[in-house]
């Protein structure tokens, strides 16, 4: 019993006040992407004492050298803003990002304030998509609405775009609703679970359960990548999900 103890003892300690602050970078190869490196990040989750790791997760991003990066979403802690950086100054820090940025938004930021979060983005050079898309080089980047706090509109989204391109949307739910082929589909929001046993994620937001929990999907014409993202929602804790960034390396 009294190992027993100790052993929940210590998963506790590295549940609450280690794996949280971790970062990894995992990557993938991608062909056709029209950039070597691309950075995507989502579920930032910054607390109102989290400047530091914000510059963690920055310095981060900035020593990969991406040609471009995709944030998806979430930057606000919680669902009042009653425990969250400002997001001006969470987007003054972002403006720090060595590259073409470009962002969706996520449930956090609708229900703190979307249109908040979007000017405050876009003030420190950060162009937000919201059932919009943009040409960065010779790619398409689509960006759909939060599907809690928003309505997200596929072929809005899409529309007057051309492969190559990526469709960045911040759940991971309309992965079979995307008709039209696109090169990738990036998204977050699940946070790989947060919390997993033997490897099997505890609670997954998703209609789909834990199919979407994290990683690399091809189940349909296009392939989705959902990234673990940075942040915790709900409980300050992480079990088998250490935060991560997502390098998109493009291979020939």
């Amino acid at each position: 019993m009294k190992y027993f103890i100790i052993i929940i003892i210590l998963f506790l300690i590295w549940g609450f006040f280690i794996e949280p602050n971790l970062i990894v970078v995992k990557k993938y190869k991608i062909k056709n992407l029209g950039f070597k490196r691309i950075v995507f990040a989502s579920d930032f989750h910054i607390s109102k004492y989290g400047k530091n790791r914000l510059n963690r997760i920055i310095g981060l991003i900035n020593a990969q050298k991406p040609d471009l990066v995709i944030l998806g979403g979430d930057f606000i802690k919680g669902h009042t803003g009653k425990n969250t950086l400002p997001i001006e100054e969470i987007a003054y820090e972002l403006s720090k990002i060595n590259s073409i940025t470009v962002s969706v938004l996520g449930n956090h930021d609708g229900w703190y304030d979307k249109y908040r979060v979007k000017n405050s983005l876009e003030k420190n050079g950060i162009k937000v998509l919201l059932n919009s898309n943009a040409k960065i080089g010779d790619l398409y980047i689509s960006g759909v609405e939060d599907l809690q706090t928003g309505l997200p509109n596929i072929k809005t989204a899409l529309e007057g775009t051309q492969n190559p391109r990526i469709l960045v949307s911040h759940t991971p739910d309309i992965y079979y609703d995307v008709k039209d082929n696109v090169n990738l589909i990036l998204a977050g929001h699940v946070h790989g679970g947060q919390v997993r046993v033997l490897g099997m994620p505890i609670l997954v937001p998703s209609k789909y359960g834990n199919k979407f929990a994290c990683g690399d999907y091809k189940e349909t014409q296009n392939r989705m990548i959902v990234t673990k993202g940075l942040g915790t929602s709900i409980l300050n804790v992480r079990l088998g999900t250490i935060p991560e960034i997502v390098l998109l390396e493009e291979s020939e």
